[in-house]
């Protein structure tokens, strides 16, 4: 028998309607494709670089992740599109940086976090 489930239901109508009303006030539904833009290994050391530094061009993110500069470009867009990123032209080159604070709160919390878990193992 799984030890990790519960043996009989029992629900707690009180708990589980706050958070029912709590979650219709909210768009879960855009929170998650945040999460989905920041779970490619590639897209979240973009991210992460972006959050050390205030801004970085194309072609410092290519370099920092290993990849092309199209690709670097493609995930920068598409972090662009979804409201993570933010970028500004100068020139012949395109400055990258994160959009929200939130966002940048999220990434070094999510890195914290993992940096404990090694830590514990």
């Amino acid at each position: 028998m799984n030890n990790d489930i519960c043996e009989i239901t029992c629900i707690n109508e009180e708990k589980v309607n706050r958070v029912k009303t709590s979650l219709a006030e909210q768009n879960s539904t855009d929170v998650a494709k945040i999460f989905k833009a920041l779970s490619d290994d590639t897209r979240i050391k973009i991210a992460y670089a972006l959050s050390v530094e205030d801004e970085l061009c194309v072609c410092d993110v290519a370099n920092i992740t290993g990849s092309t500069i199209a690709t670097a470009s493609h995930h920068l867009r598409l972090l662009k599109n979804l409201g993570i990123a933010k970028y500004r032209k100068e020139g012949k080159l395109v400055f990258y940086s994160i959009d929200d604070e939130h966002v940048k709160n999220l990434i070094h919390l999510a890195f914290a976090h993992q940096k404990e878990v090694r830590e514990i193992e």
